[in-house]
């Protein structure tokens, strides 16, 4: 028979068991929403590392680009001074041969002593030889300039040649590596936006991942929330996508971009699920509040303190989102509804978009 001390009973369990099934959902409807287990940050990790990668990729593919633009031209200026040499020494020979079938015309085709023998003034015929032979001494010279100065041309086209086959396989080559970079990052990017959709389906956030931070901050400063970007939708914009106005500044990036704080704060809100999917708010000194959202993941957790340029989140396209983008806003308190246009307020702050 069961001992009455290791009984339990089964009302009290079920309530125990409702009750903590119920706290996550509630810590996600006061923001922080930390039911799902932390990530451990390798894939967040993976995406950020890629990202740089790629952009390392792509500089080195551009900057090969350039060079062969220029190894190019190059090789087509030497084409044309070939072109051209080669042109002045078929009028060399031309007159060559001009000037060998006038002197034979003239004599020239007998040796000089029959010359000599033949001629009533031998000292004019020994001035007028040695004009000959200082011409055609000239003419000689000319001709070896003109074939080196081709020989010359030609070695330097070859070169050109070597030089720009070795930069169009180089080029190739980078371009296969920053494809094969594209598509580990496309894939990585899809699986860490994925998980970002489970946490906003579920309506908790997963833990804030690590990542390697830029660089130490400097104080008082502020920056744009990414750091390469294209603008897309503005504040106050209307359309189909709102139920009135664009309440925001949309930054259209790569899934996996690292987000920054706009400037030194406190996280106020980490929350996961409704029409910002995930989102972060700061609050910053002066009495106002930034937001950020459709993010993938975020770096940060509810009461910490960060500094300008750090790495708060990586945006995403979670939520109401067509297509990946940092929302960003600017506001007069943590909830929505009190937006101002933050292009004016980050230029006010030194931080001029474009």
């Amino acid at each position: 028979m069961p001992s009455p001390r290791r009984a339990l009973p089964l009302v009290p369990v079920l309530l125990c068991t409702l009750a903590a099934l119920a706290v996550p959902r509630a810590a996600a409807e006061e923001g922080r929403g930390l039911a799902g287990p932390p990530d451990d940050g390798g894939l967040s990790t993976r995406v950020a590392r890629l990202h740089r990668e790629a952009a390392r990729a792509t500089d080195r593919y551009e900057a090969d680009a350039r060079r062969l633009v220029q190894e190019r031209a190059r090789a087509g200026k030497l084409d044309r001074l070939l072109a051209r040499k080669r042109q002045e020494a078929q009028v060399i020979r031309e007159d060559v041969g001009r000037y060998a079938r006038a002197q034979y015309r003239a004599g020239g085709g007998l040796p000089v002593t029959a010359q000599i023998l033949l001629s009533g003034d031998a000292r004019s015929l020994m001035a007028g030889q040695r004009a000959l032979w200082n011409a055609d001494l000239a003419l000689q010279n000319v001709i070896d300039r003109s074939r080196r100065a081709e020989r010359r041309l030609a070695e330097e086209r070859r070169k050109a040649e070597e030089r720009r086959r070795r930069l169009e396989k180089h080029s190739a080559e980078l371009d296969g590596t920053r494809q094969r970079i594209r598509s580990t990052l496309e894939e990585a990017q899809a699986l860490l936006q994925s998980r970002a959709d489970a946490s906003v389906a579920a309506g908790s956030c997963r833990g804030p991942v690590r990542l390697e931070q830029p660089g130490p901050p400097t104080p008082g400063t502020w920056v744009a929330p990414v750091e390469e970007y294209a603008l897309s939708a503005g504040f106050g914009q209307g359309g189909v996508r709102w139920a009135s106005r664009h309440t925001g500044q949309d930054f259209a990036v790569p899934i996996g971009t690292p987000v920054r704080a706009v400037g030194e704060g406190r996280v106020v809100r980490v929350s996961c699920g409704g029409p910002f999917g995930i989102e972060v708010v700061l609050e910053h000194p002066g009495g106002f509040f930034t937001q950020y959202a459709h993010l993938a993941a975020v770096t940060v957790d509810q009461g910490q303190r960060v500094a300008a340029g750090q790495w708060i989140a990586q945006s995403g396209t979670s939520g109401n989102s067509t297509g990946p983008h940092l929302h960003f806003e600017v506001r007069v308190t943590p909830r929505s509804g009190s937006a101002l246009d933050p292009v004016p307020w980050l230029a006010s702050h030194g931080v001029p978009l474009g």
